[in-house]
């Protein structure tokens, strides 16, 4: 991800130096937007930027897990479903640049899921390492967006 963010500010840094600050700032604010609405969706579809499906939730078994619950039914919502809301997933933007992230507390378990790193499952309960998801990264439809509205302003 360093890698795309670092190519895609080496193309449109020169093309946003063409714009004065104000149209920077418009710029950068439809972008910005734009990503979160996209990041959104994706988020929702289960997908990774490279539209590889998520890994799947580990089935829960044993002492705490759903016991309870008639056999064969499998209760499956849809990971990440608060997570992906504007209140969560915020967005910044000035004439010098955007942020699209979580913000707060969960940016912890995005942090988590995101890198695939260890974490307790519940407070004073079992680590589990987690699976690798993306929830943040560019798709090439999020770099045709960027260029497509980086032109679009230019040209206006």
């Amino acid at each position: 991800m360093d890698n795309d963010l670092q190519a895609l500010d080496k193309w449109a840094g020169g093309l946003l130096a063409l714009l004065a600050p104000t149209g920077r700032r418009a710029v950068t604010r439809d972008v910005a937007r734009e990503l979160r609405r996209s990041q959104q969706t994706r988020i929702g579809a289960q997908r990774n930027p490279d539209e590889s499906p998520f890994a799947a939730r580990k089935p829960r078994t044993g002492k705490g897990g759903n016991l309870r619950e008639k056999k064969g039914r499998i209760k499956r919502a849809a990971m990440f479903a608060k997570l992906r809301t504007a209140r969560y997933l915020k967005v910044e933007s000035d004439a010098m640049g955007l942020a699209v992230g979580f913000a707060g507390r969960v940016s912890r378990l995005a942090r988590v899921h995101q890198y695939g790193l260890r974490d307790r499952v519940a407070p004073r309960g079992v680590e589990y390492r987690y699976p690798a998801r993306a929830l943040l990264g560019f798709t090439q439809s999020d770099r045709e967006m960027i260029r497509d509205t980086l032109i679009k302003h230019i040209v206006s």
